[in-house]
This record gives structure tokens, sequence and C-alpha cells, in this order.
């Protein structure tokens, strides 16, 4: 198959991620569902090697996504979070002055060039339950309790 020609949607990993930071900033949690292109399940649910705040921990959980898609031989890569934050800096549509988060927006920025194809886009709390129950249970933090559905809203 041609580099030109995008390779079918069956080839395409399915990854979820999200980071919690308790307290905030205090020790980071990581999680991470990765669904491949044969329904194959993986999960991470550790704690950061650094401390900090809840956007570093947003920030570690998807270049701990993107670790886990390249060592699983991803090529094509669907990232979802919903950290508002980090979609618009990774993406390149906001910019910080935090020196310690633009590390690591460089950083996963260039693990993101490893892919033929890789998107990144935000996603509503309530369709990133099993990412965030990972990165709570790292920290050994109960789930979230639901949202009532006419509560869900994307904040900006």
């Amino acid at each position: 198959m041609p580099d030109t020609m995008p390779l079918p949607d069956r080839w395409e990993w399915h990854i979820w991620f999200d980071g919690s930071a308790s307290p905030n900033p205090g020790r980071i949690g990581l999680g991470v569902l990765a669904v491949g292109p044969d329904g194959q399940r993986k999960e991470y649910s550790g704690i950061a090697a650094q401390d900090g705040c809840n956007n570093e921990a947003e920030l570690l959980a998807l270049g701990k996504a993107l670790e886990m898609a390249r060592e699983s031989g991803a090529r094509r890569v669907l990232l979802q979070g919903d950290s508002d934050f980090v979609v618009r800096h990774v993406n390149g549509l906001d910019t910080t002055e935090v020196i310690r988060l633009r590390e690591i927006i460089l950083r996963t920025r260039d693990l993101m060039t490893g892919f033929a194809e890789c998107r990144l886009k935000w996603i509503p709390r309530h369709r990133n339950r099993d990412a965030d129950r990972l990165s709570r249970a790292a920290l050994g933090l109960p789930e979230k309790p639901d949202l009532h559905p006419g509560l869900l809203r994307r904040r900006r």
C-alpha cells in the first residue's frame, strides 16, 4: 500500500487517557485504556515518577498512552482525553508560559510524530470513565460519581 493512501480504519488504535493529581499539586496518577484494531485491550494504571498539577498529570498520561501505542506496534492512533488544556496545547491552538508544562508539551508532540497518523481529540468526562478510573486507582482514590445527564457540558 503506498504511503500516500490512508490505512483502513481497522488498523487504528483507539486510546483513552487521563491523569489525576492528589492533592493538586501532588502525587500524579496515570490511566490509559488502549483498544487495538483486533479488539485487544490494554490498560495502564500507575504513579508518575514526579509530582505535579492536574495539567501535568494529563500531559504525562498522554505521553504514557503514546508509549503504549508505540510498544504495541500501532501506526495509526486516535487519542481521546477530557482535558481541554492538553488538547488545545498539544494541538498547537494555545500556548503556556509555564516552562515545566511547555517542556512536556514539546516531548509529547515529538512522540506523536512517530506514527503514520496520530489524532488527538477532546471528549467529555463521561466518555472517559475507564481512563479516569485507572488514574484515580493508581492514587488509591475511589471512582468519581456519575454526573446527571443534563449537567454534561463541555467546559472552557
